[in-house]
């Protein structure tokens, strides 16, 4: 969350207007989504990038640049490997990675201050 905040004051005097910030959340960050033992500290963070993406565009959007937040769902990394070890996610790690490179691309042309739940499976 920290690091997010900082780095997004340092570059923002420097963005274009026409620019698109995407920041990466969790299903975990979701209210309403399931929870599990072990990461509240995960899951609290994760909606704390939430609400300060949500924020930026606010102030943000007579100027520029445009912010949207992708809250991911299970995606086969090492993390998960080591949260769910019996858990094989239906996503691999190179496919999420072509889509978030997509959108930040191109999610700004639909999208402003918006949470896009990024999730096909359970955890």
């Amino acid at each position: 969350m920290f690091g997010i905040s900082e780095m997004t004051r340092i570059v923002l005097p420097f963005m274009k207007h026409d620019g698109h910030v995407v920041t990466i959340s969790s299903m975990g960050g979701i209210q309403g989504s399931m929870k599990f033992p072990g990461l509240s500290a995960y899951s609290s963070s994760k909606g704390e990038v939430i609400t300060l993406t949500e924020l930026l565009a606010e102030e943000c959007k007579e100027t520029g640049p445009q912010f949207n937040v992708l809250a991911l769902g299970a995606v086969q990394t090492e993390m998960l490997k080591e949260a769910f070890p019996d858990y094989k996610a239906p996503t691999k790690a190179k496919e999420m990675a072509e889509y978030i490179f997509s959108f930040s691309l191109n999610g700004n042309k639909y999208y402003n201050g918006k949470v896009l739940q990024v999730s096909n499976s359970i955890p």
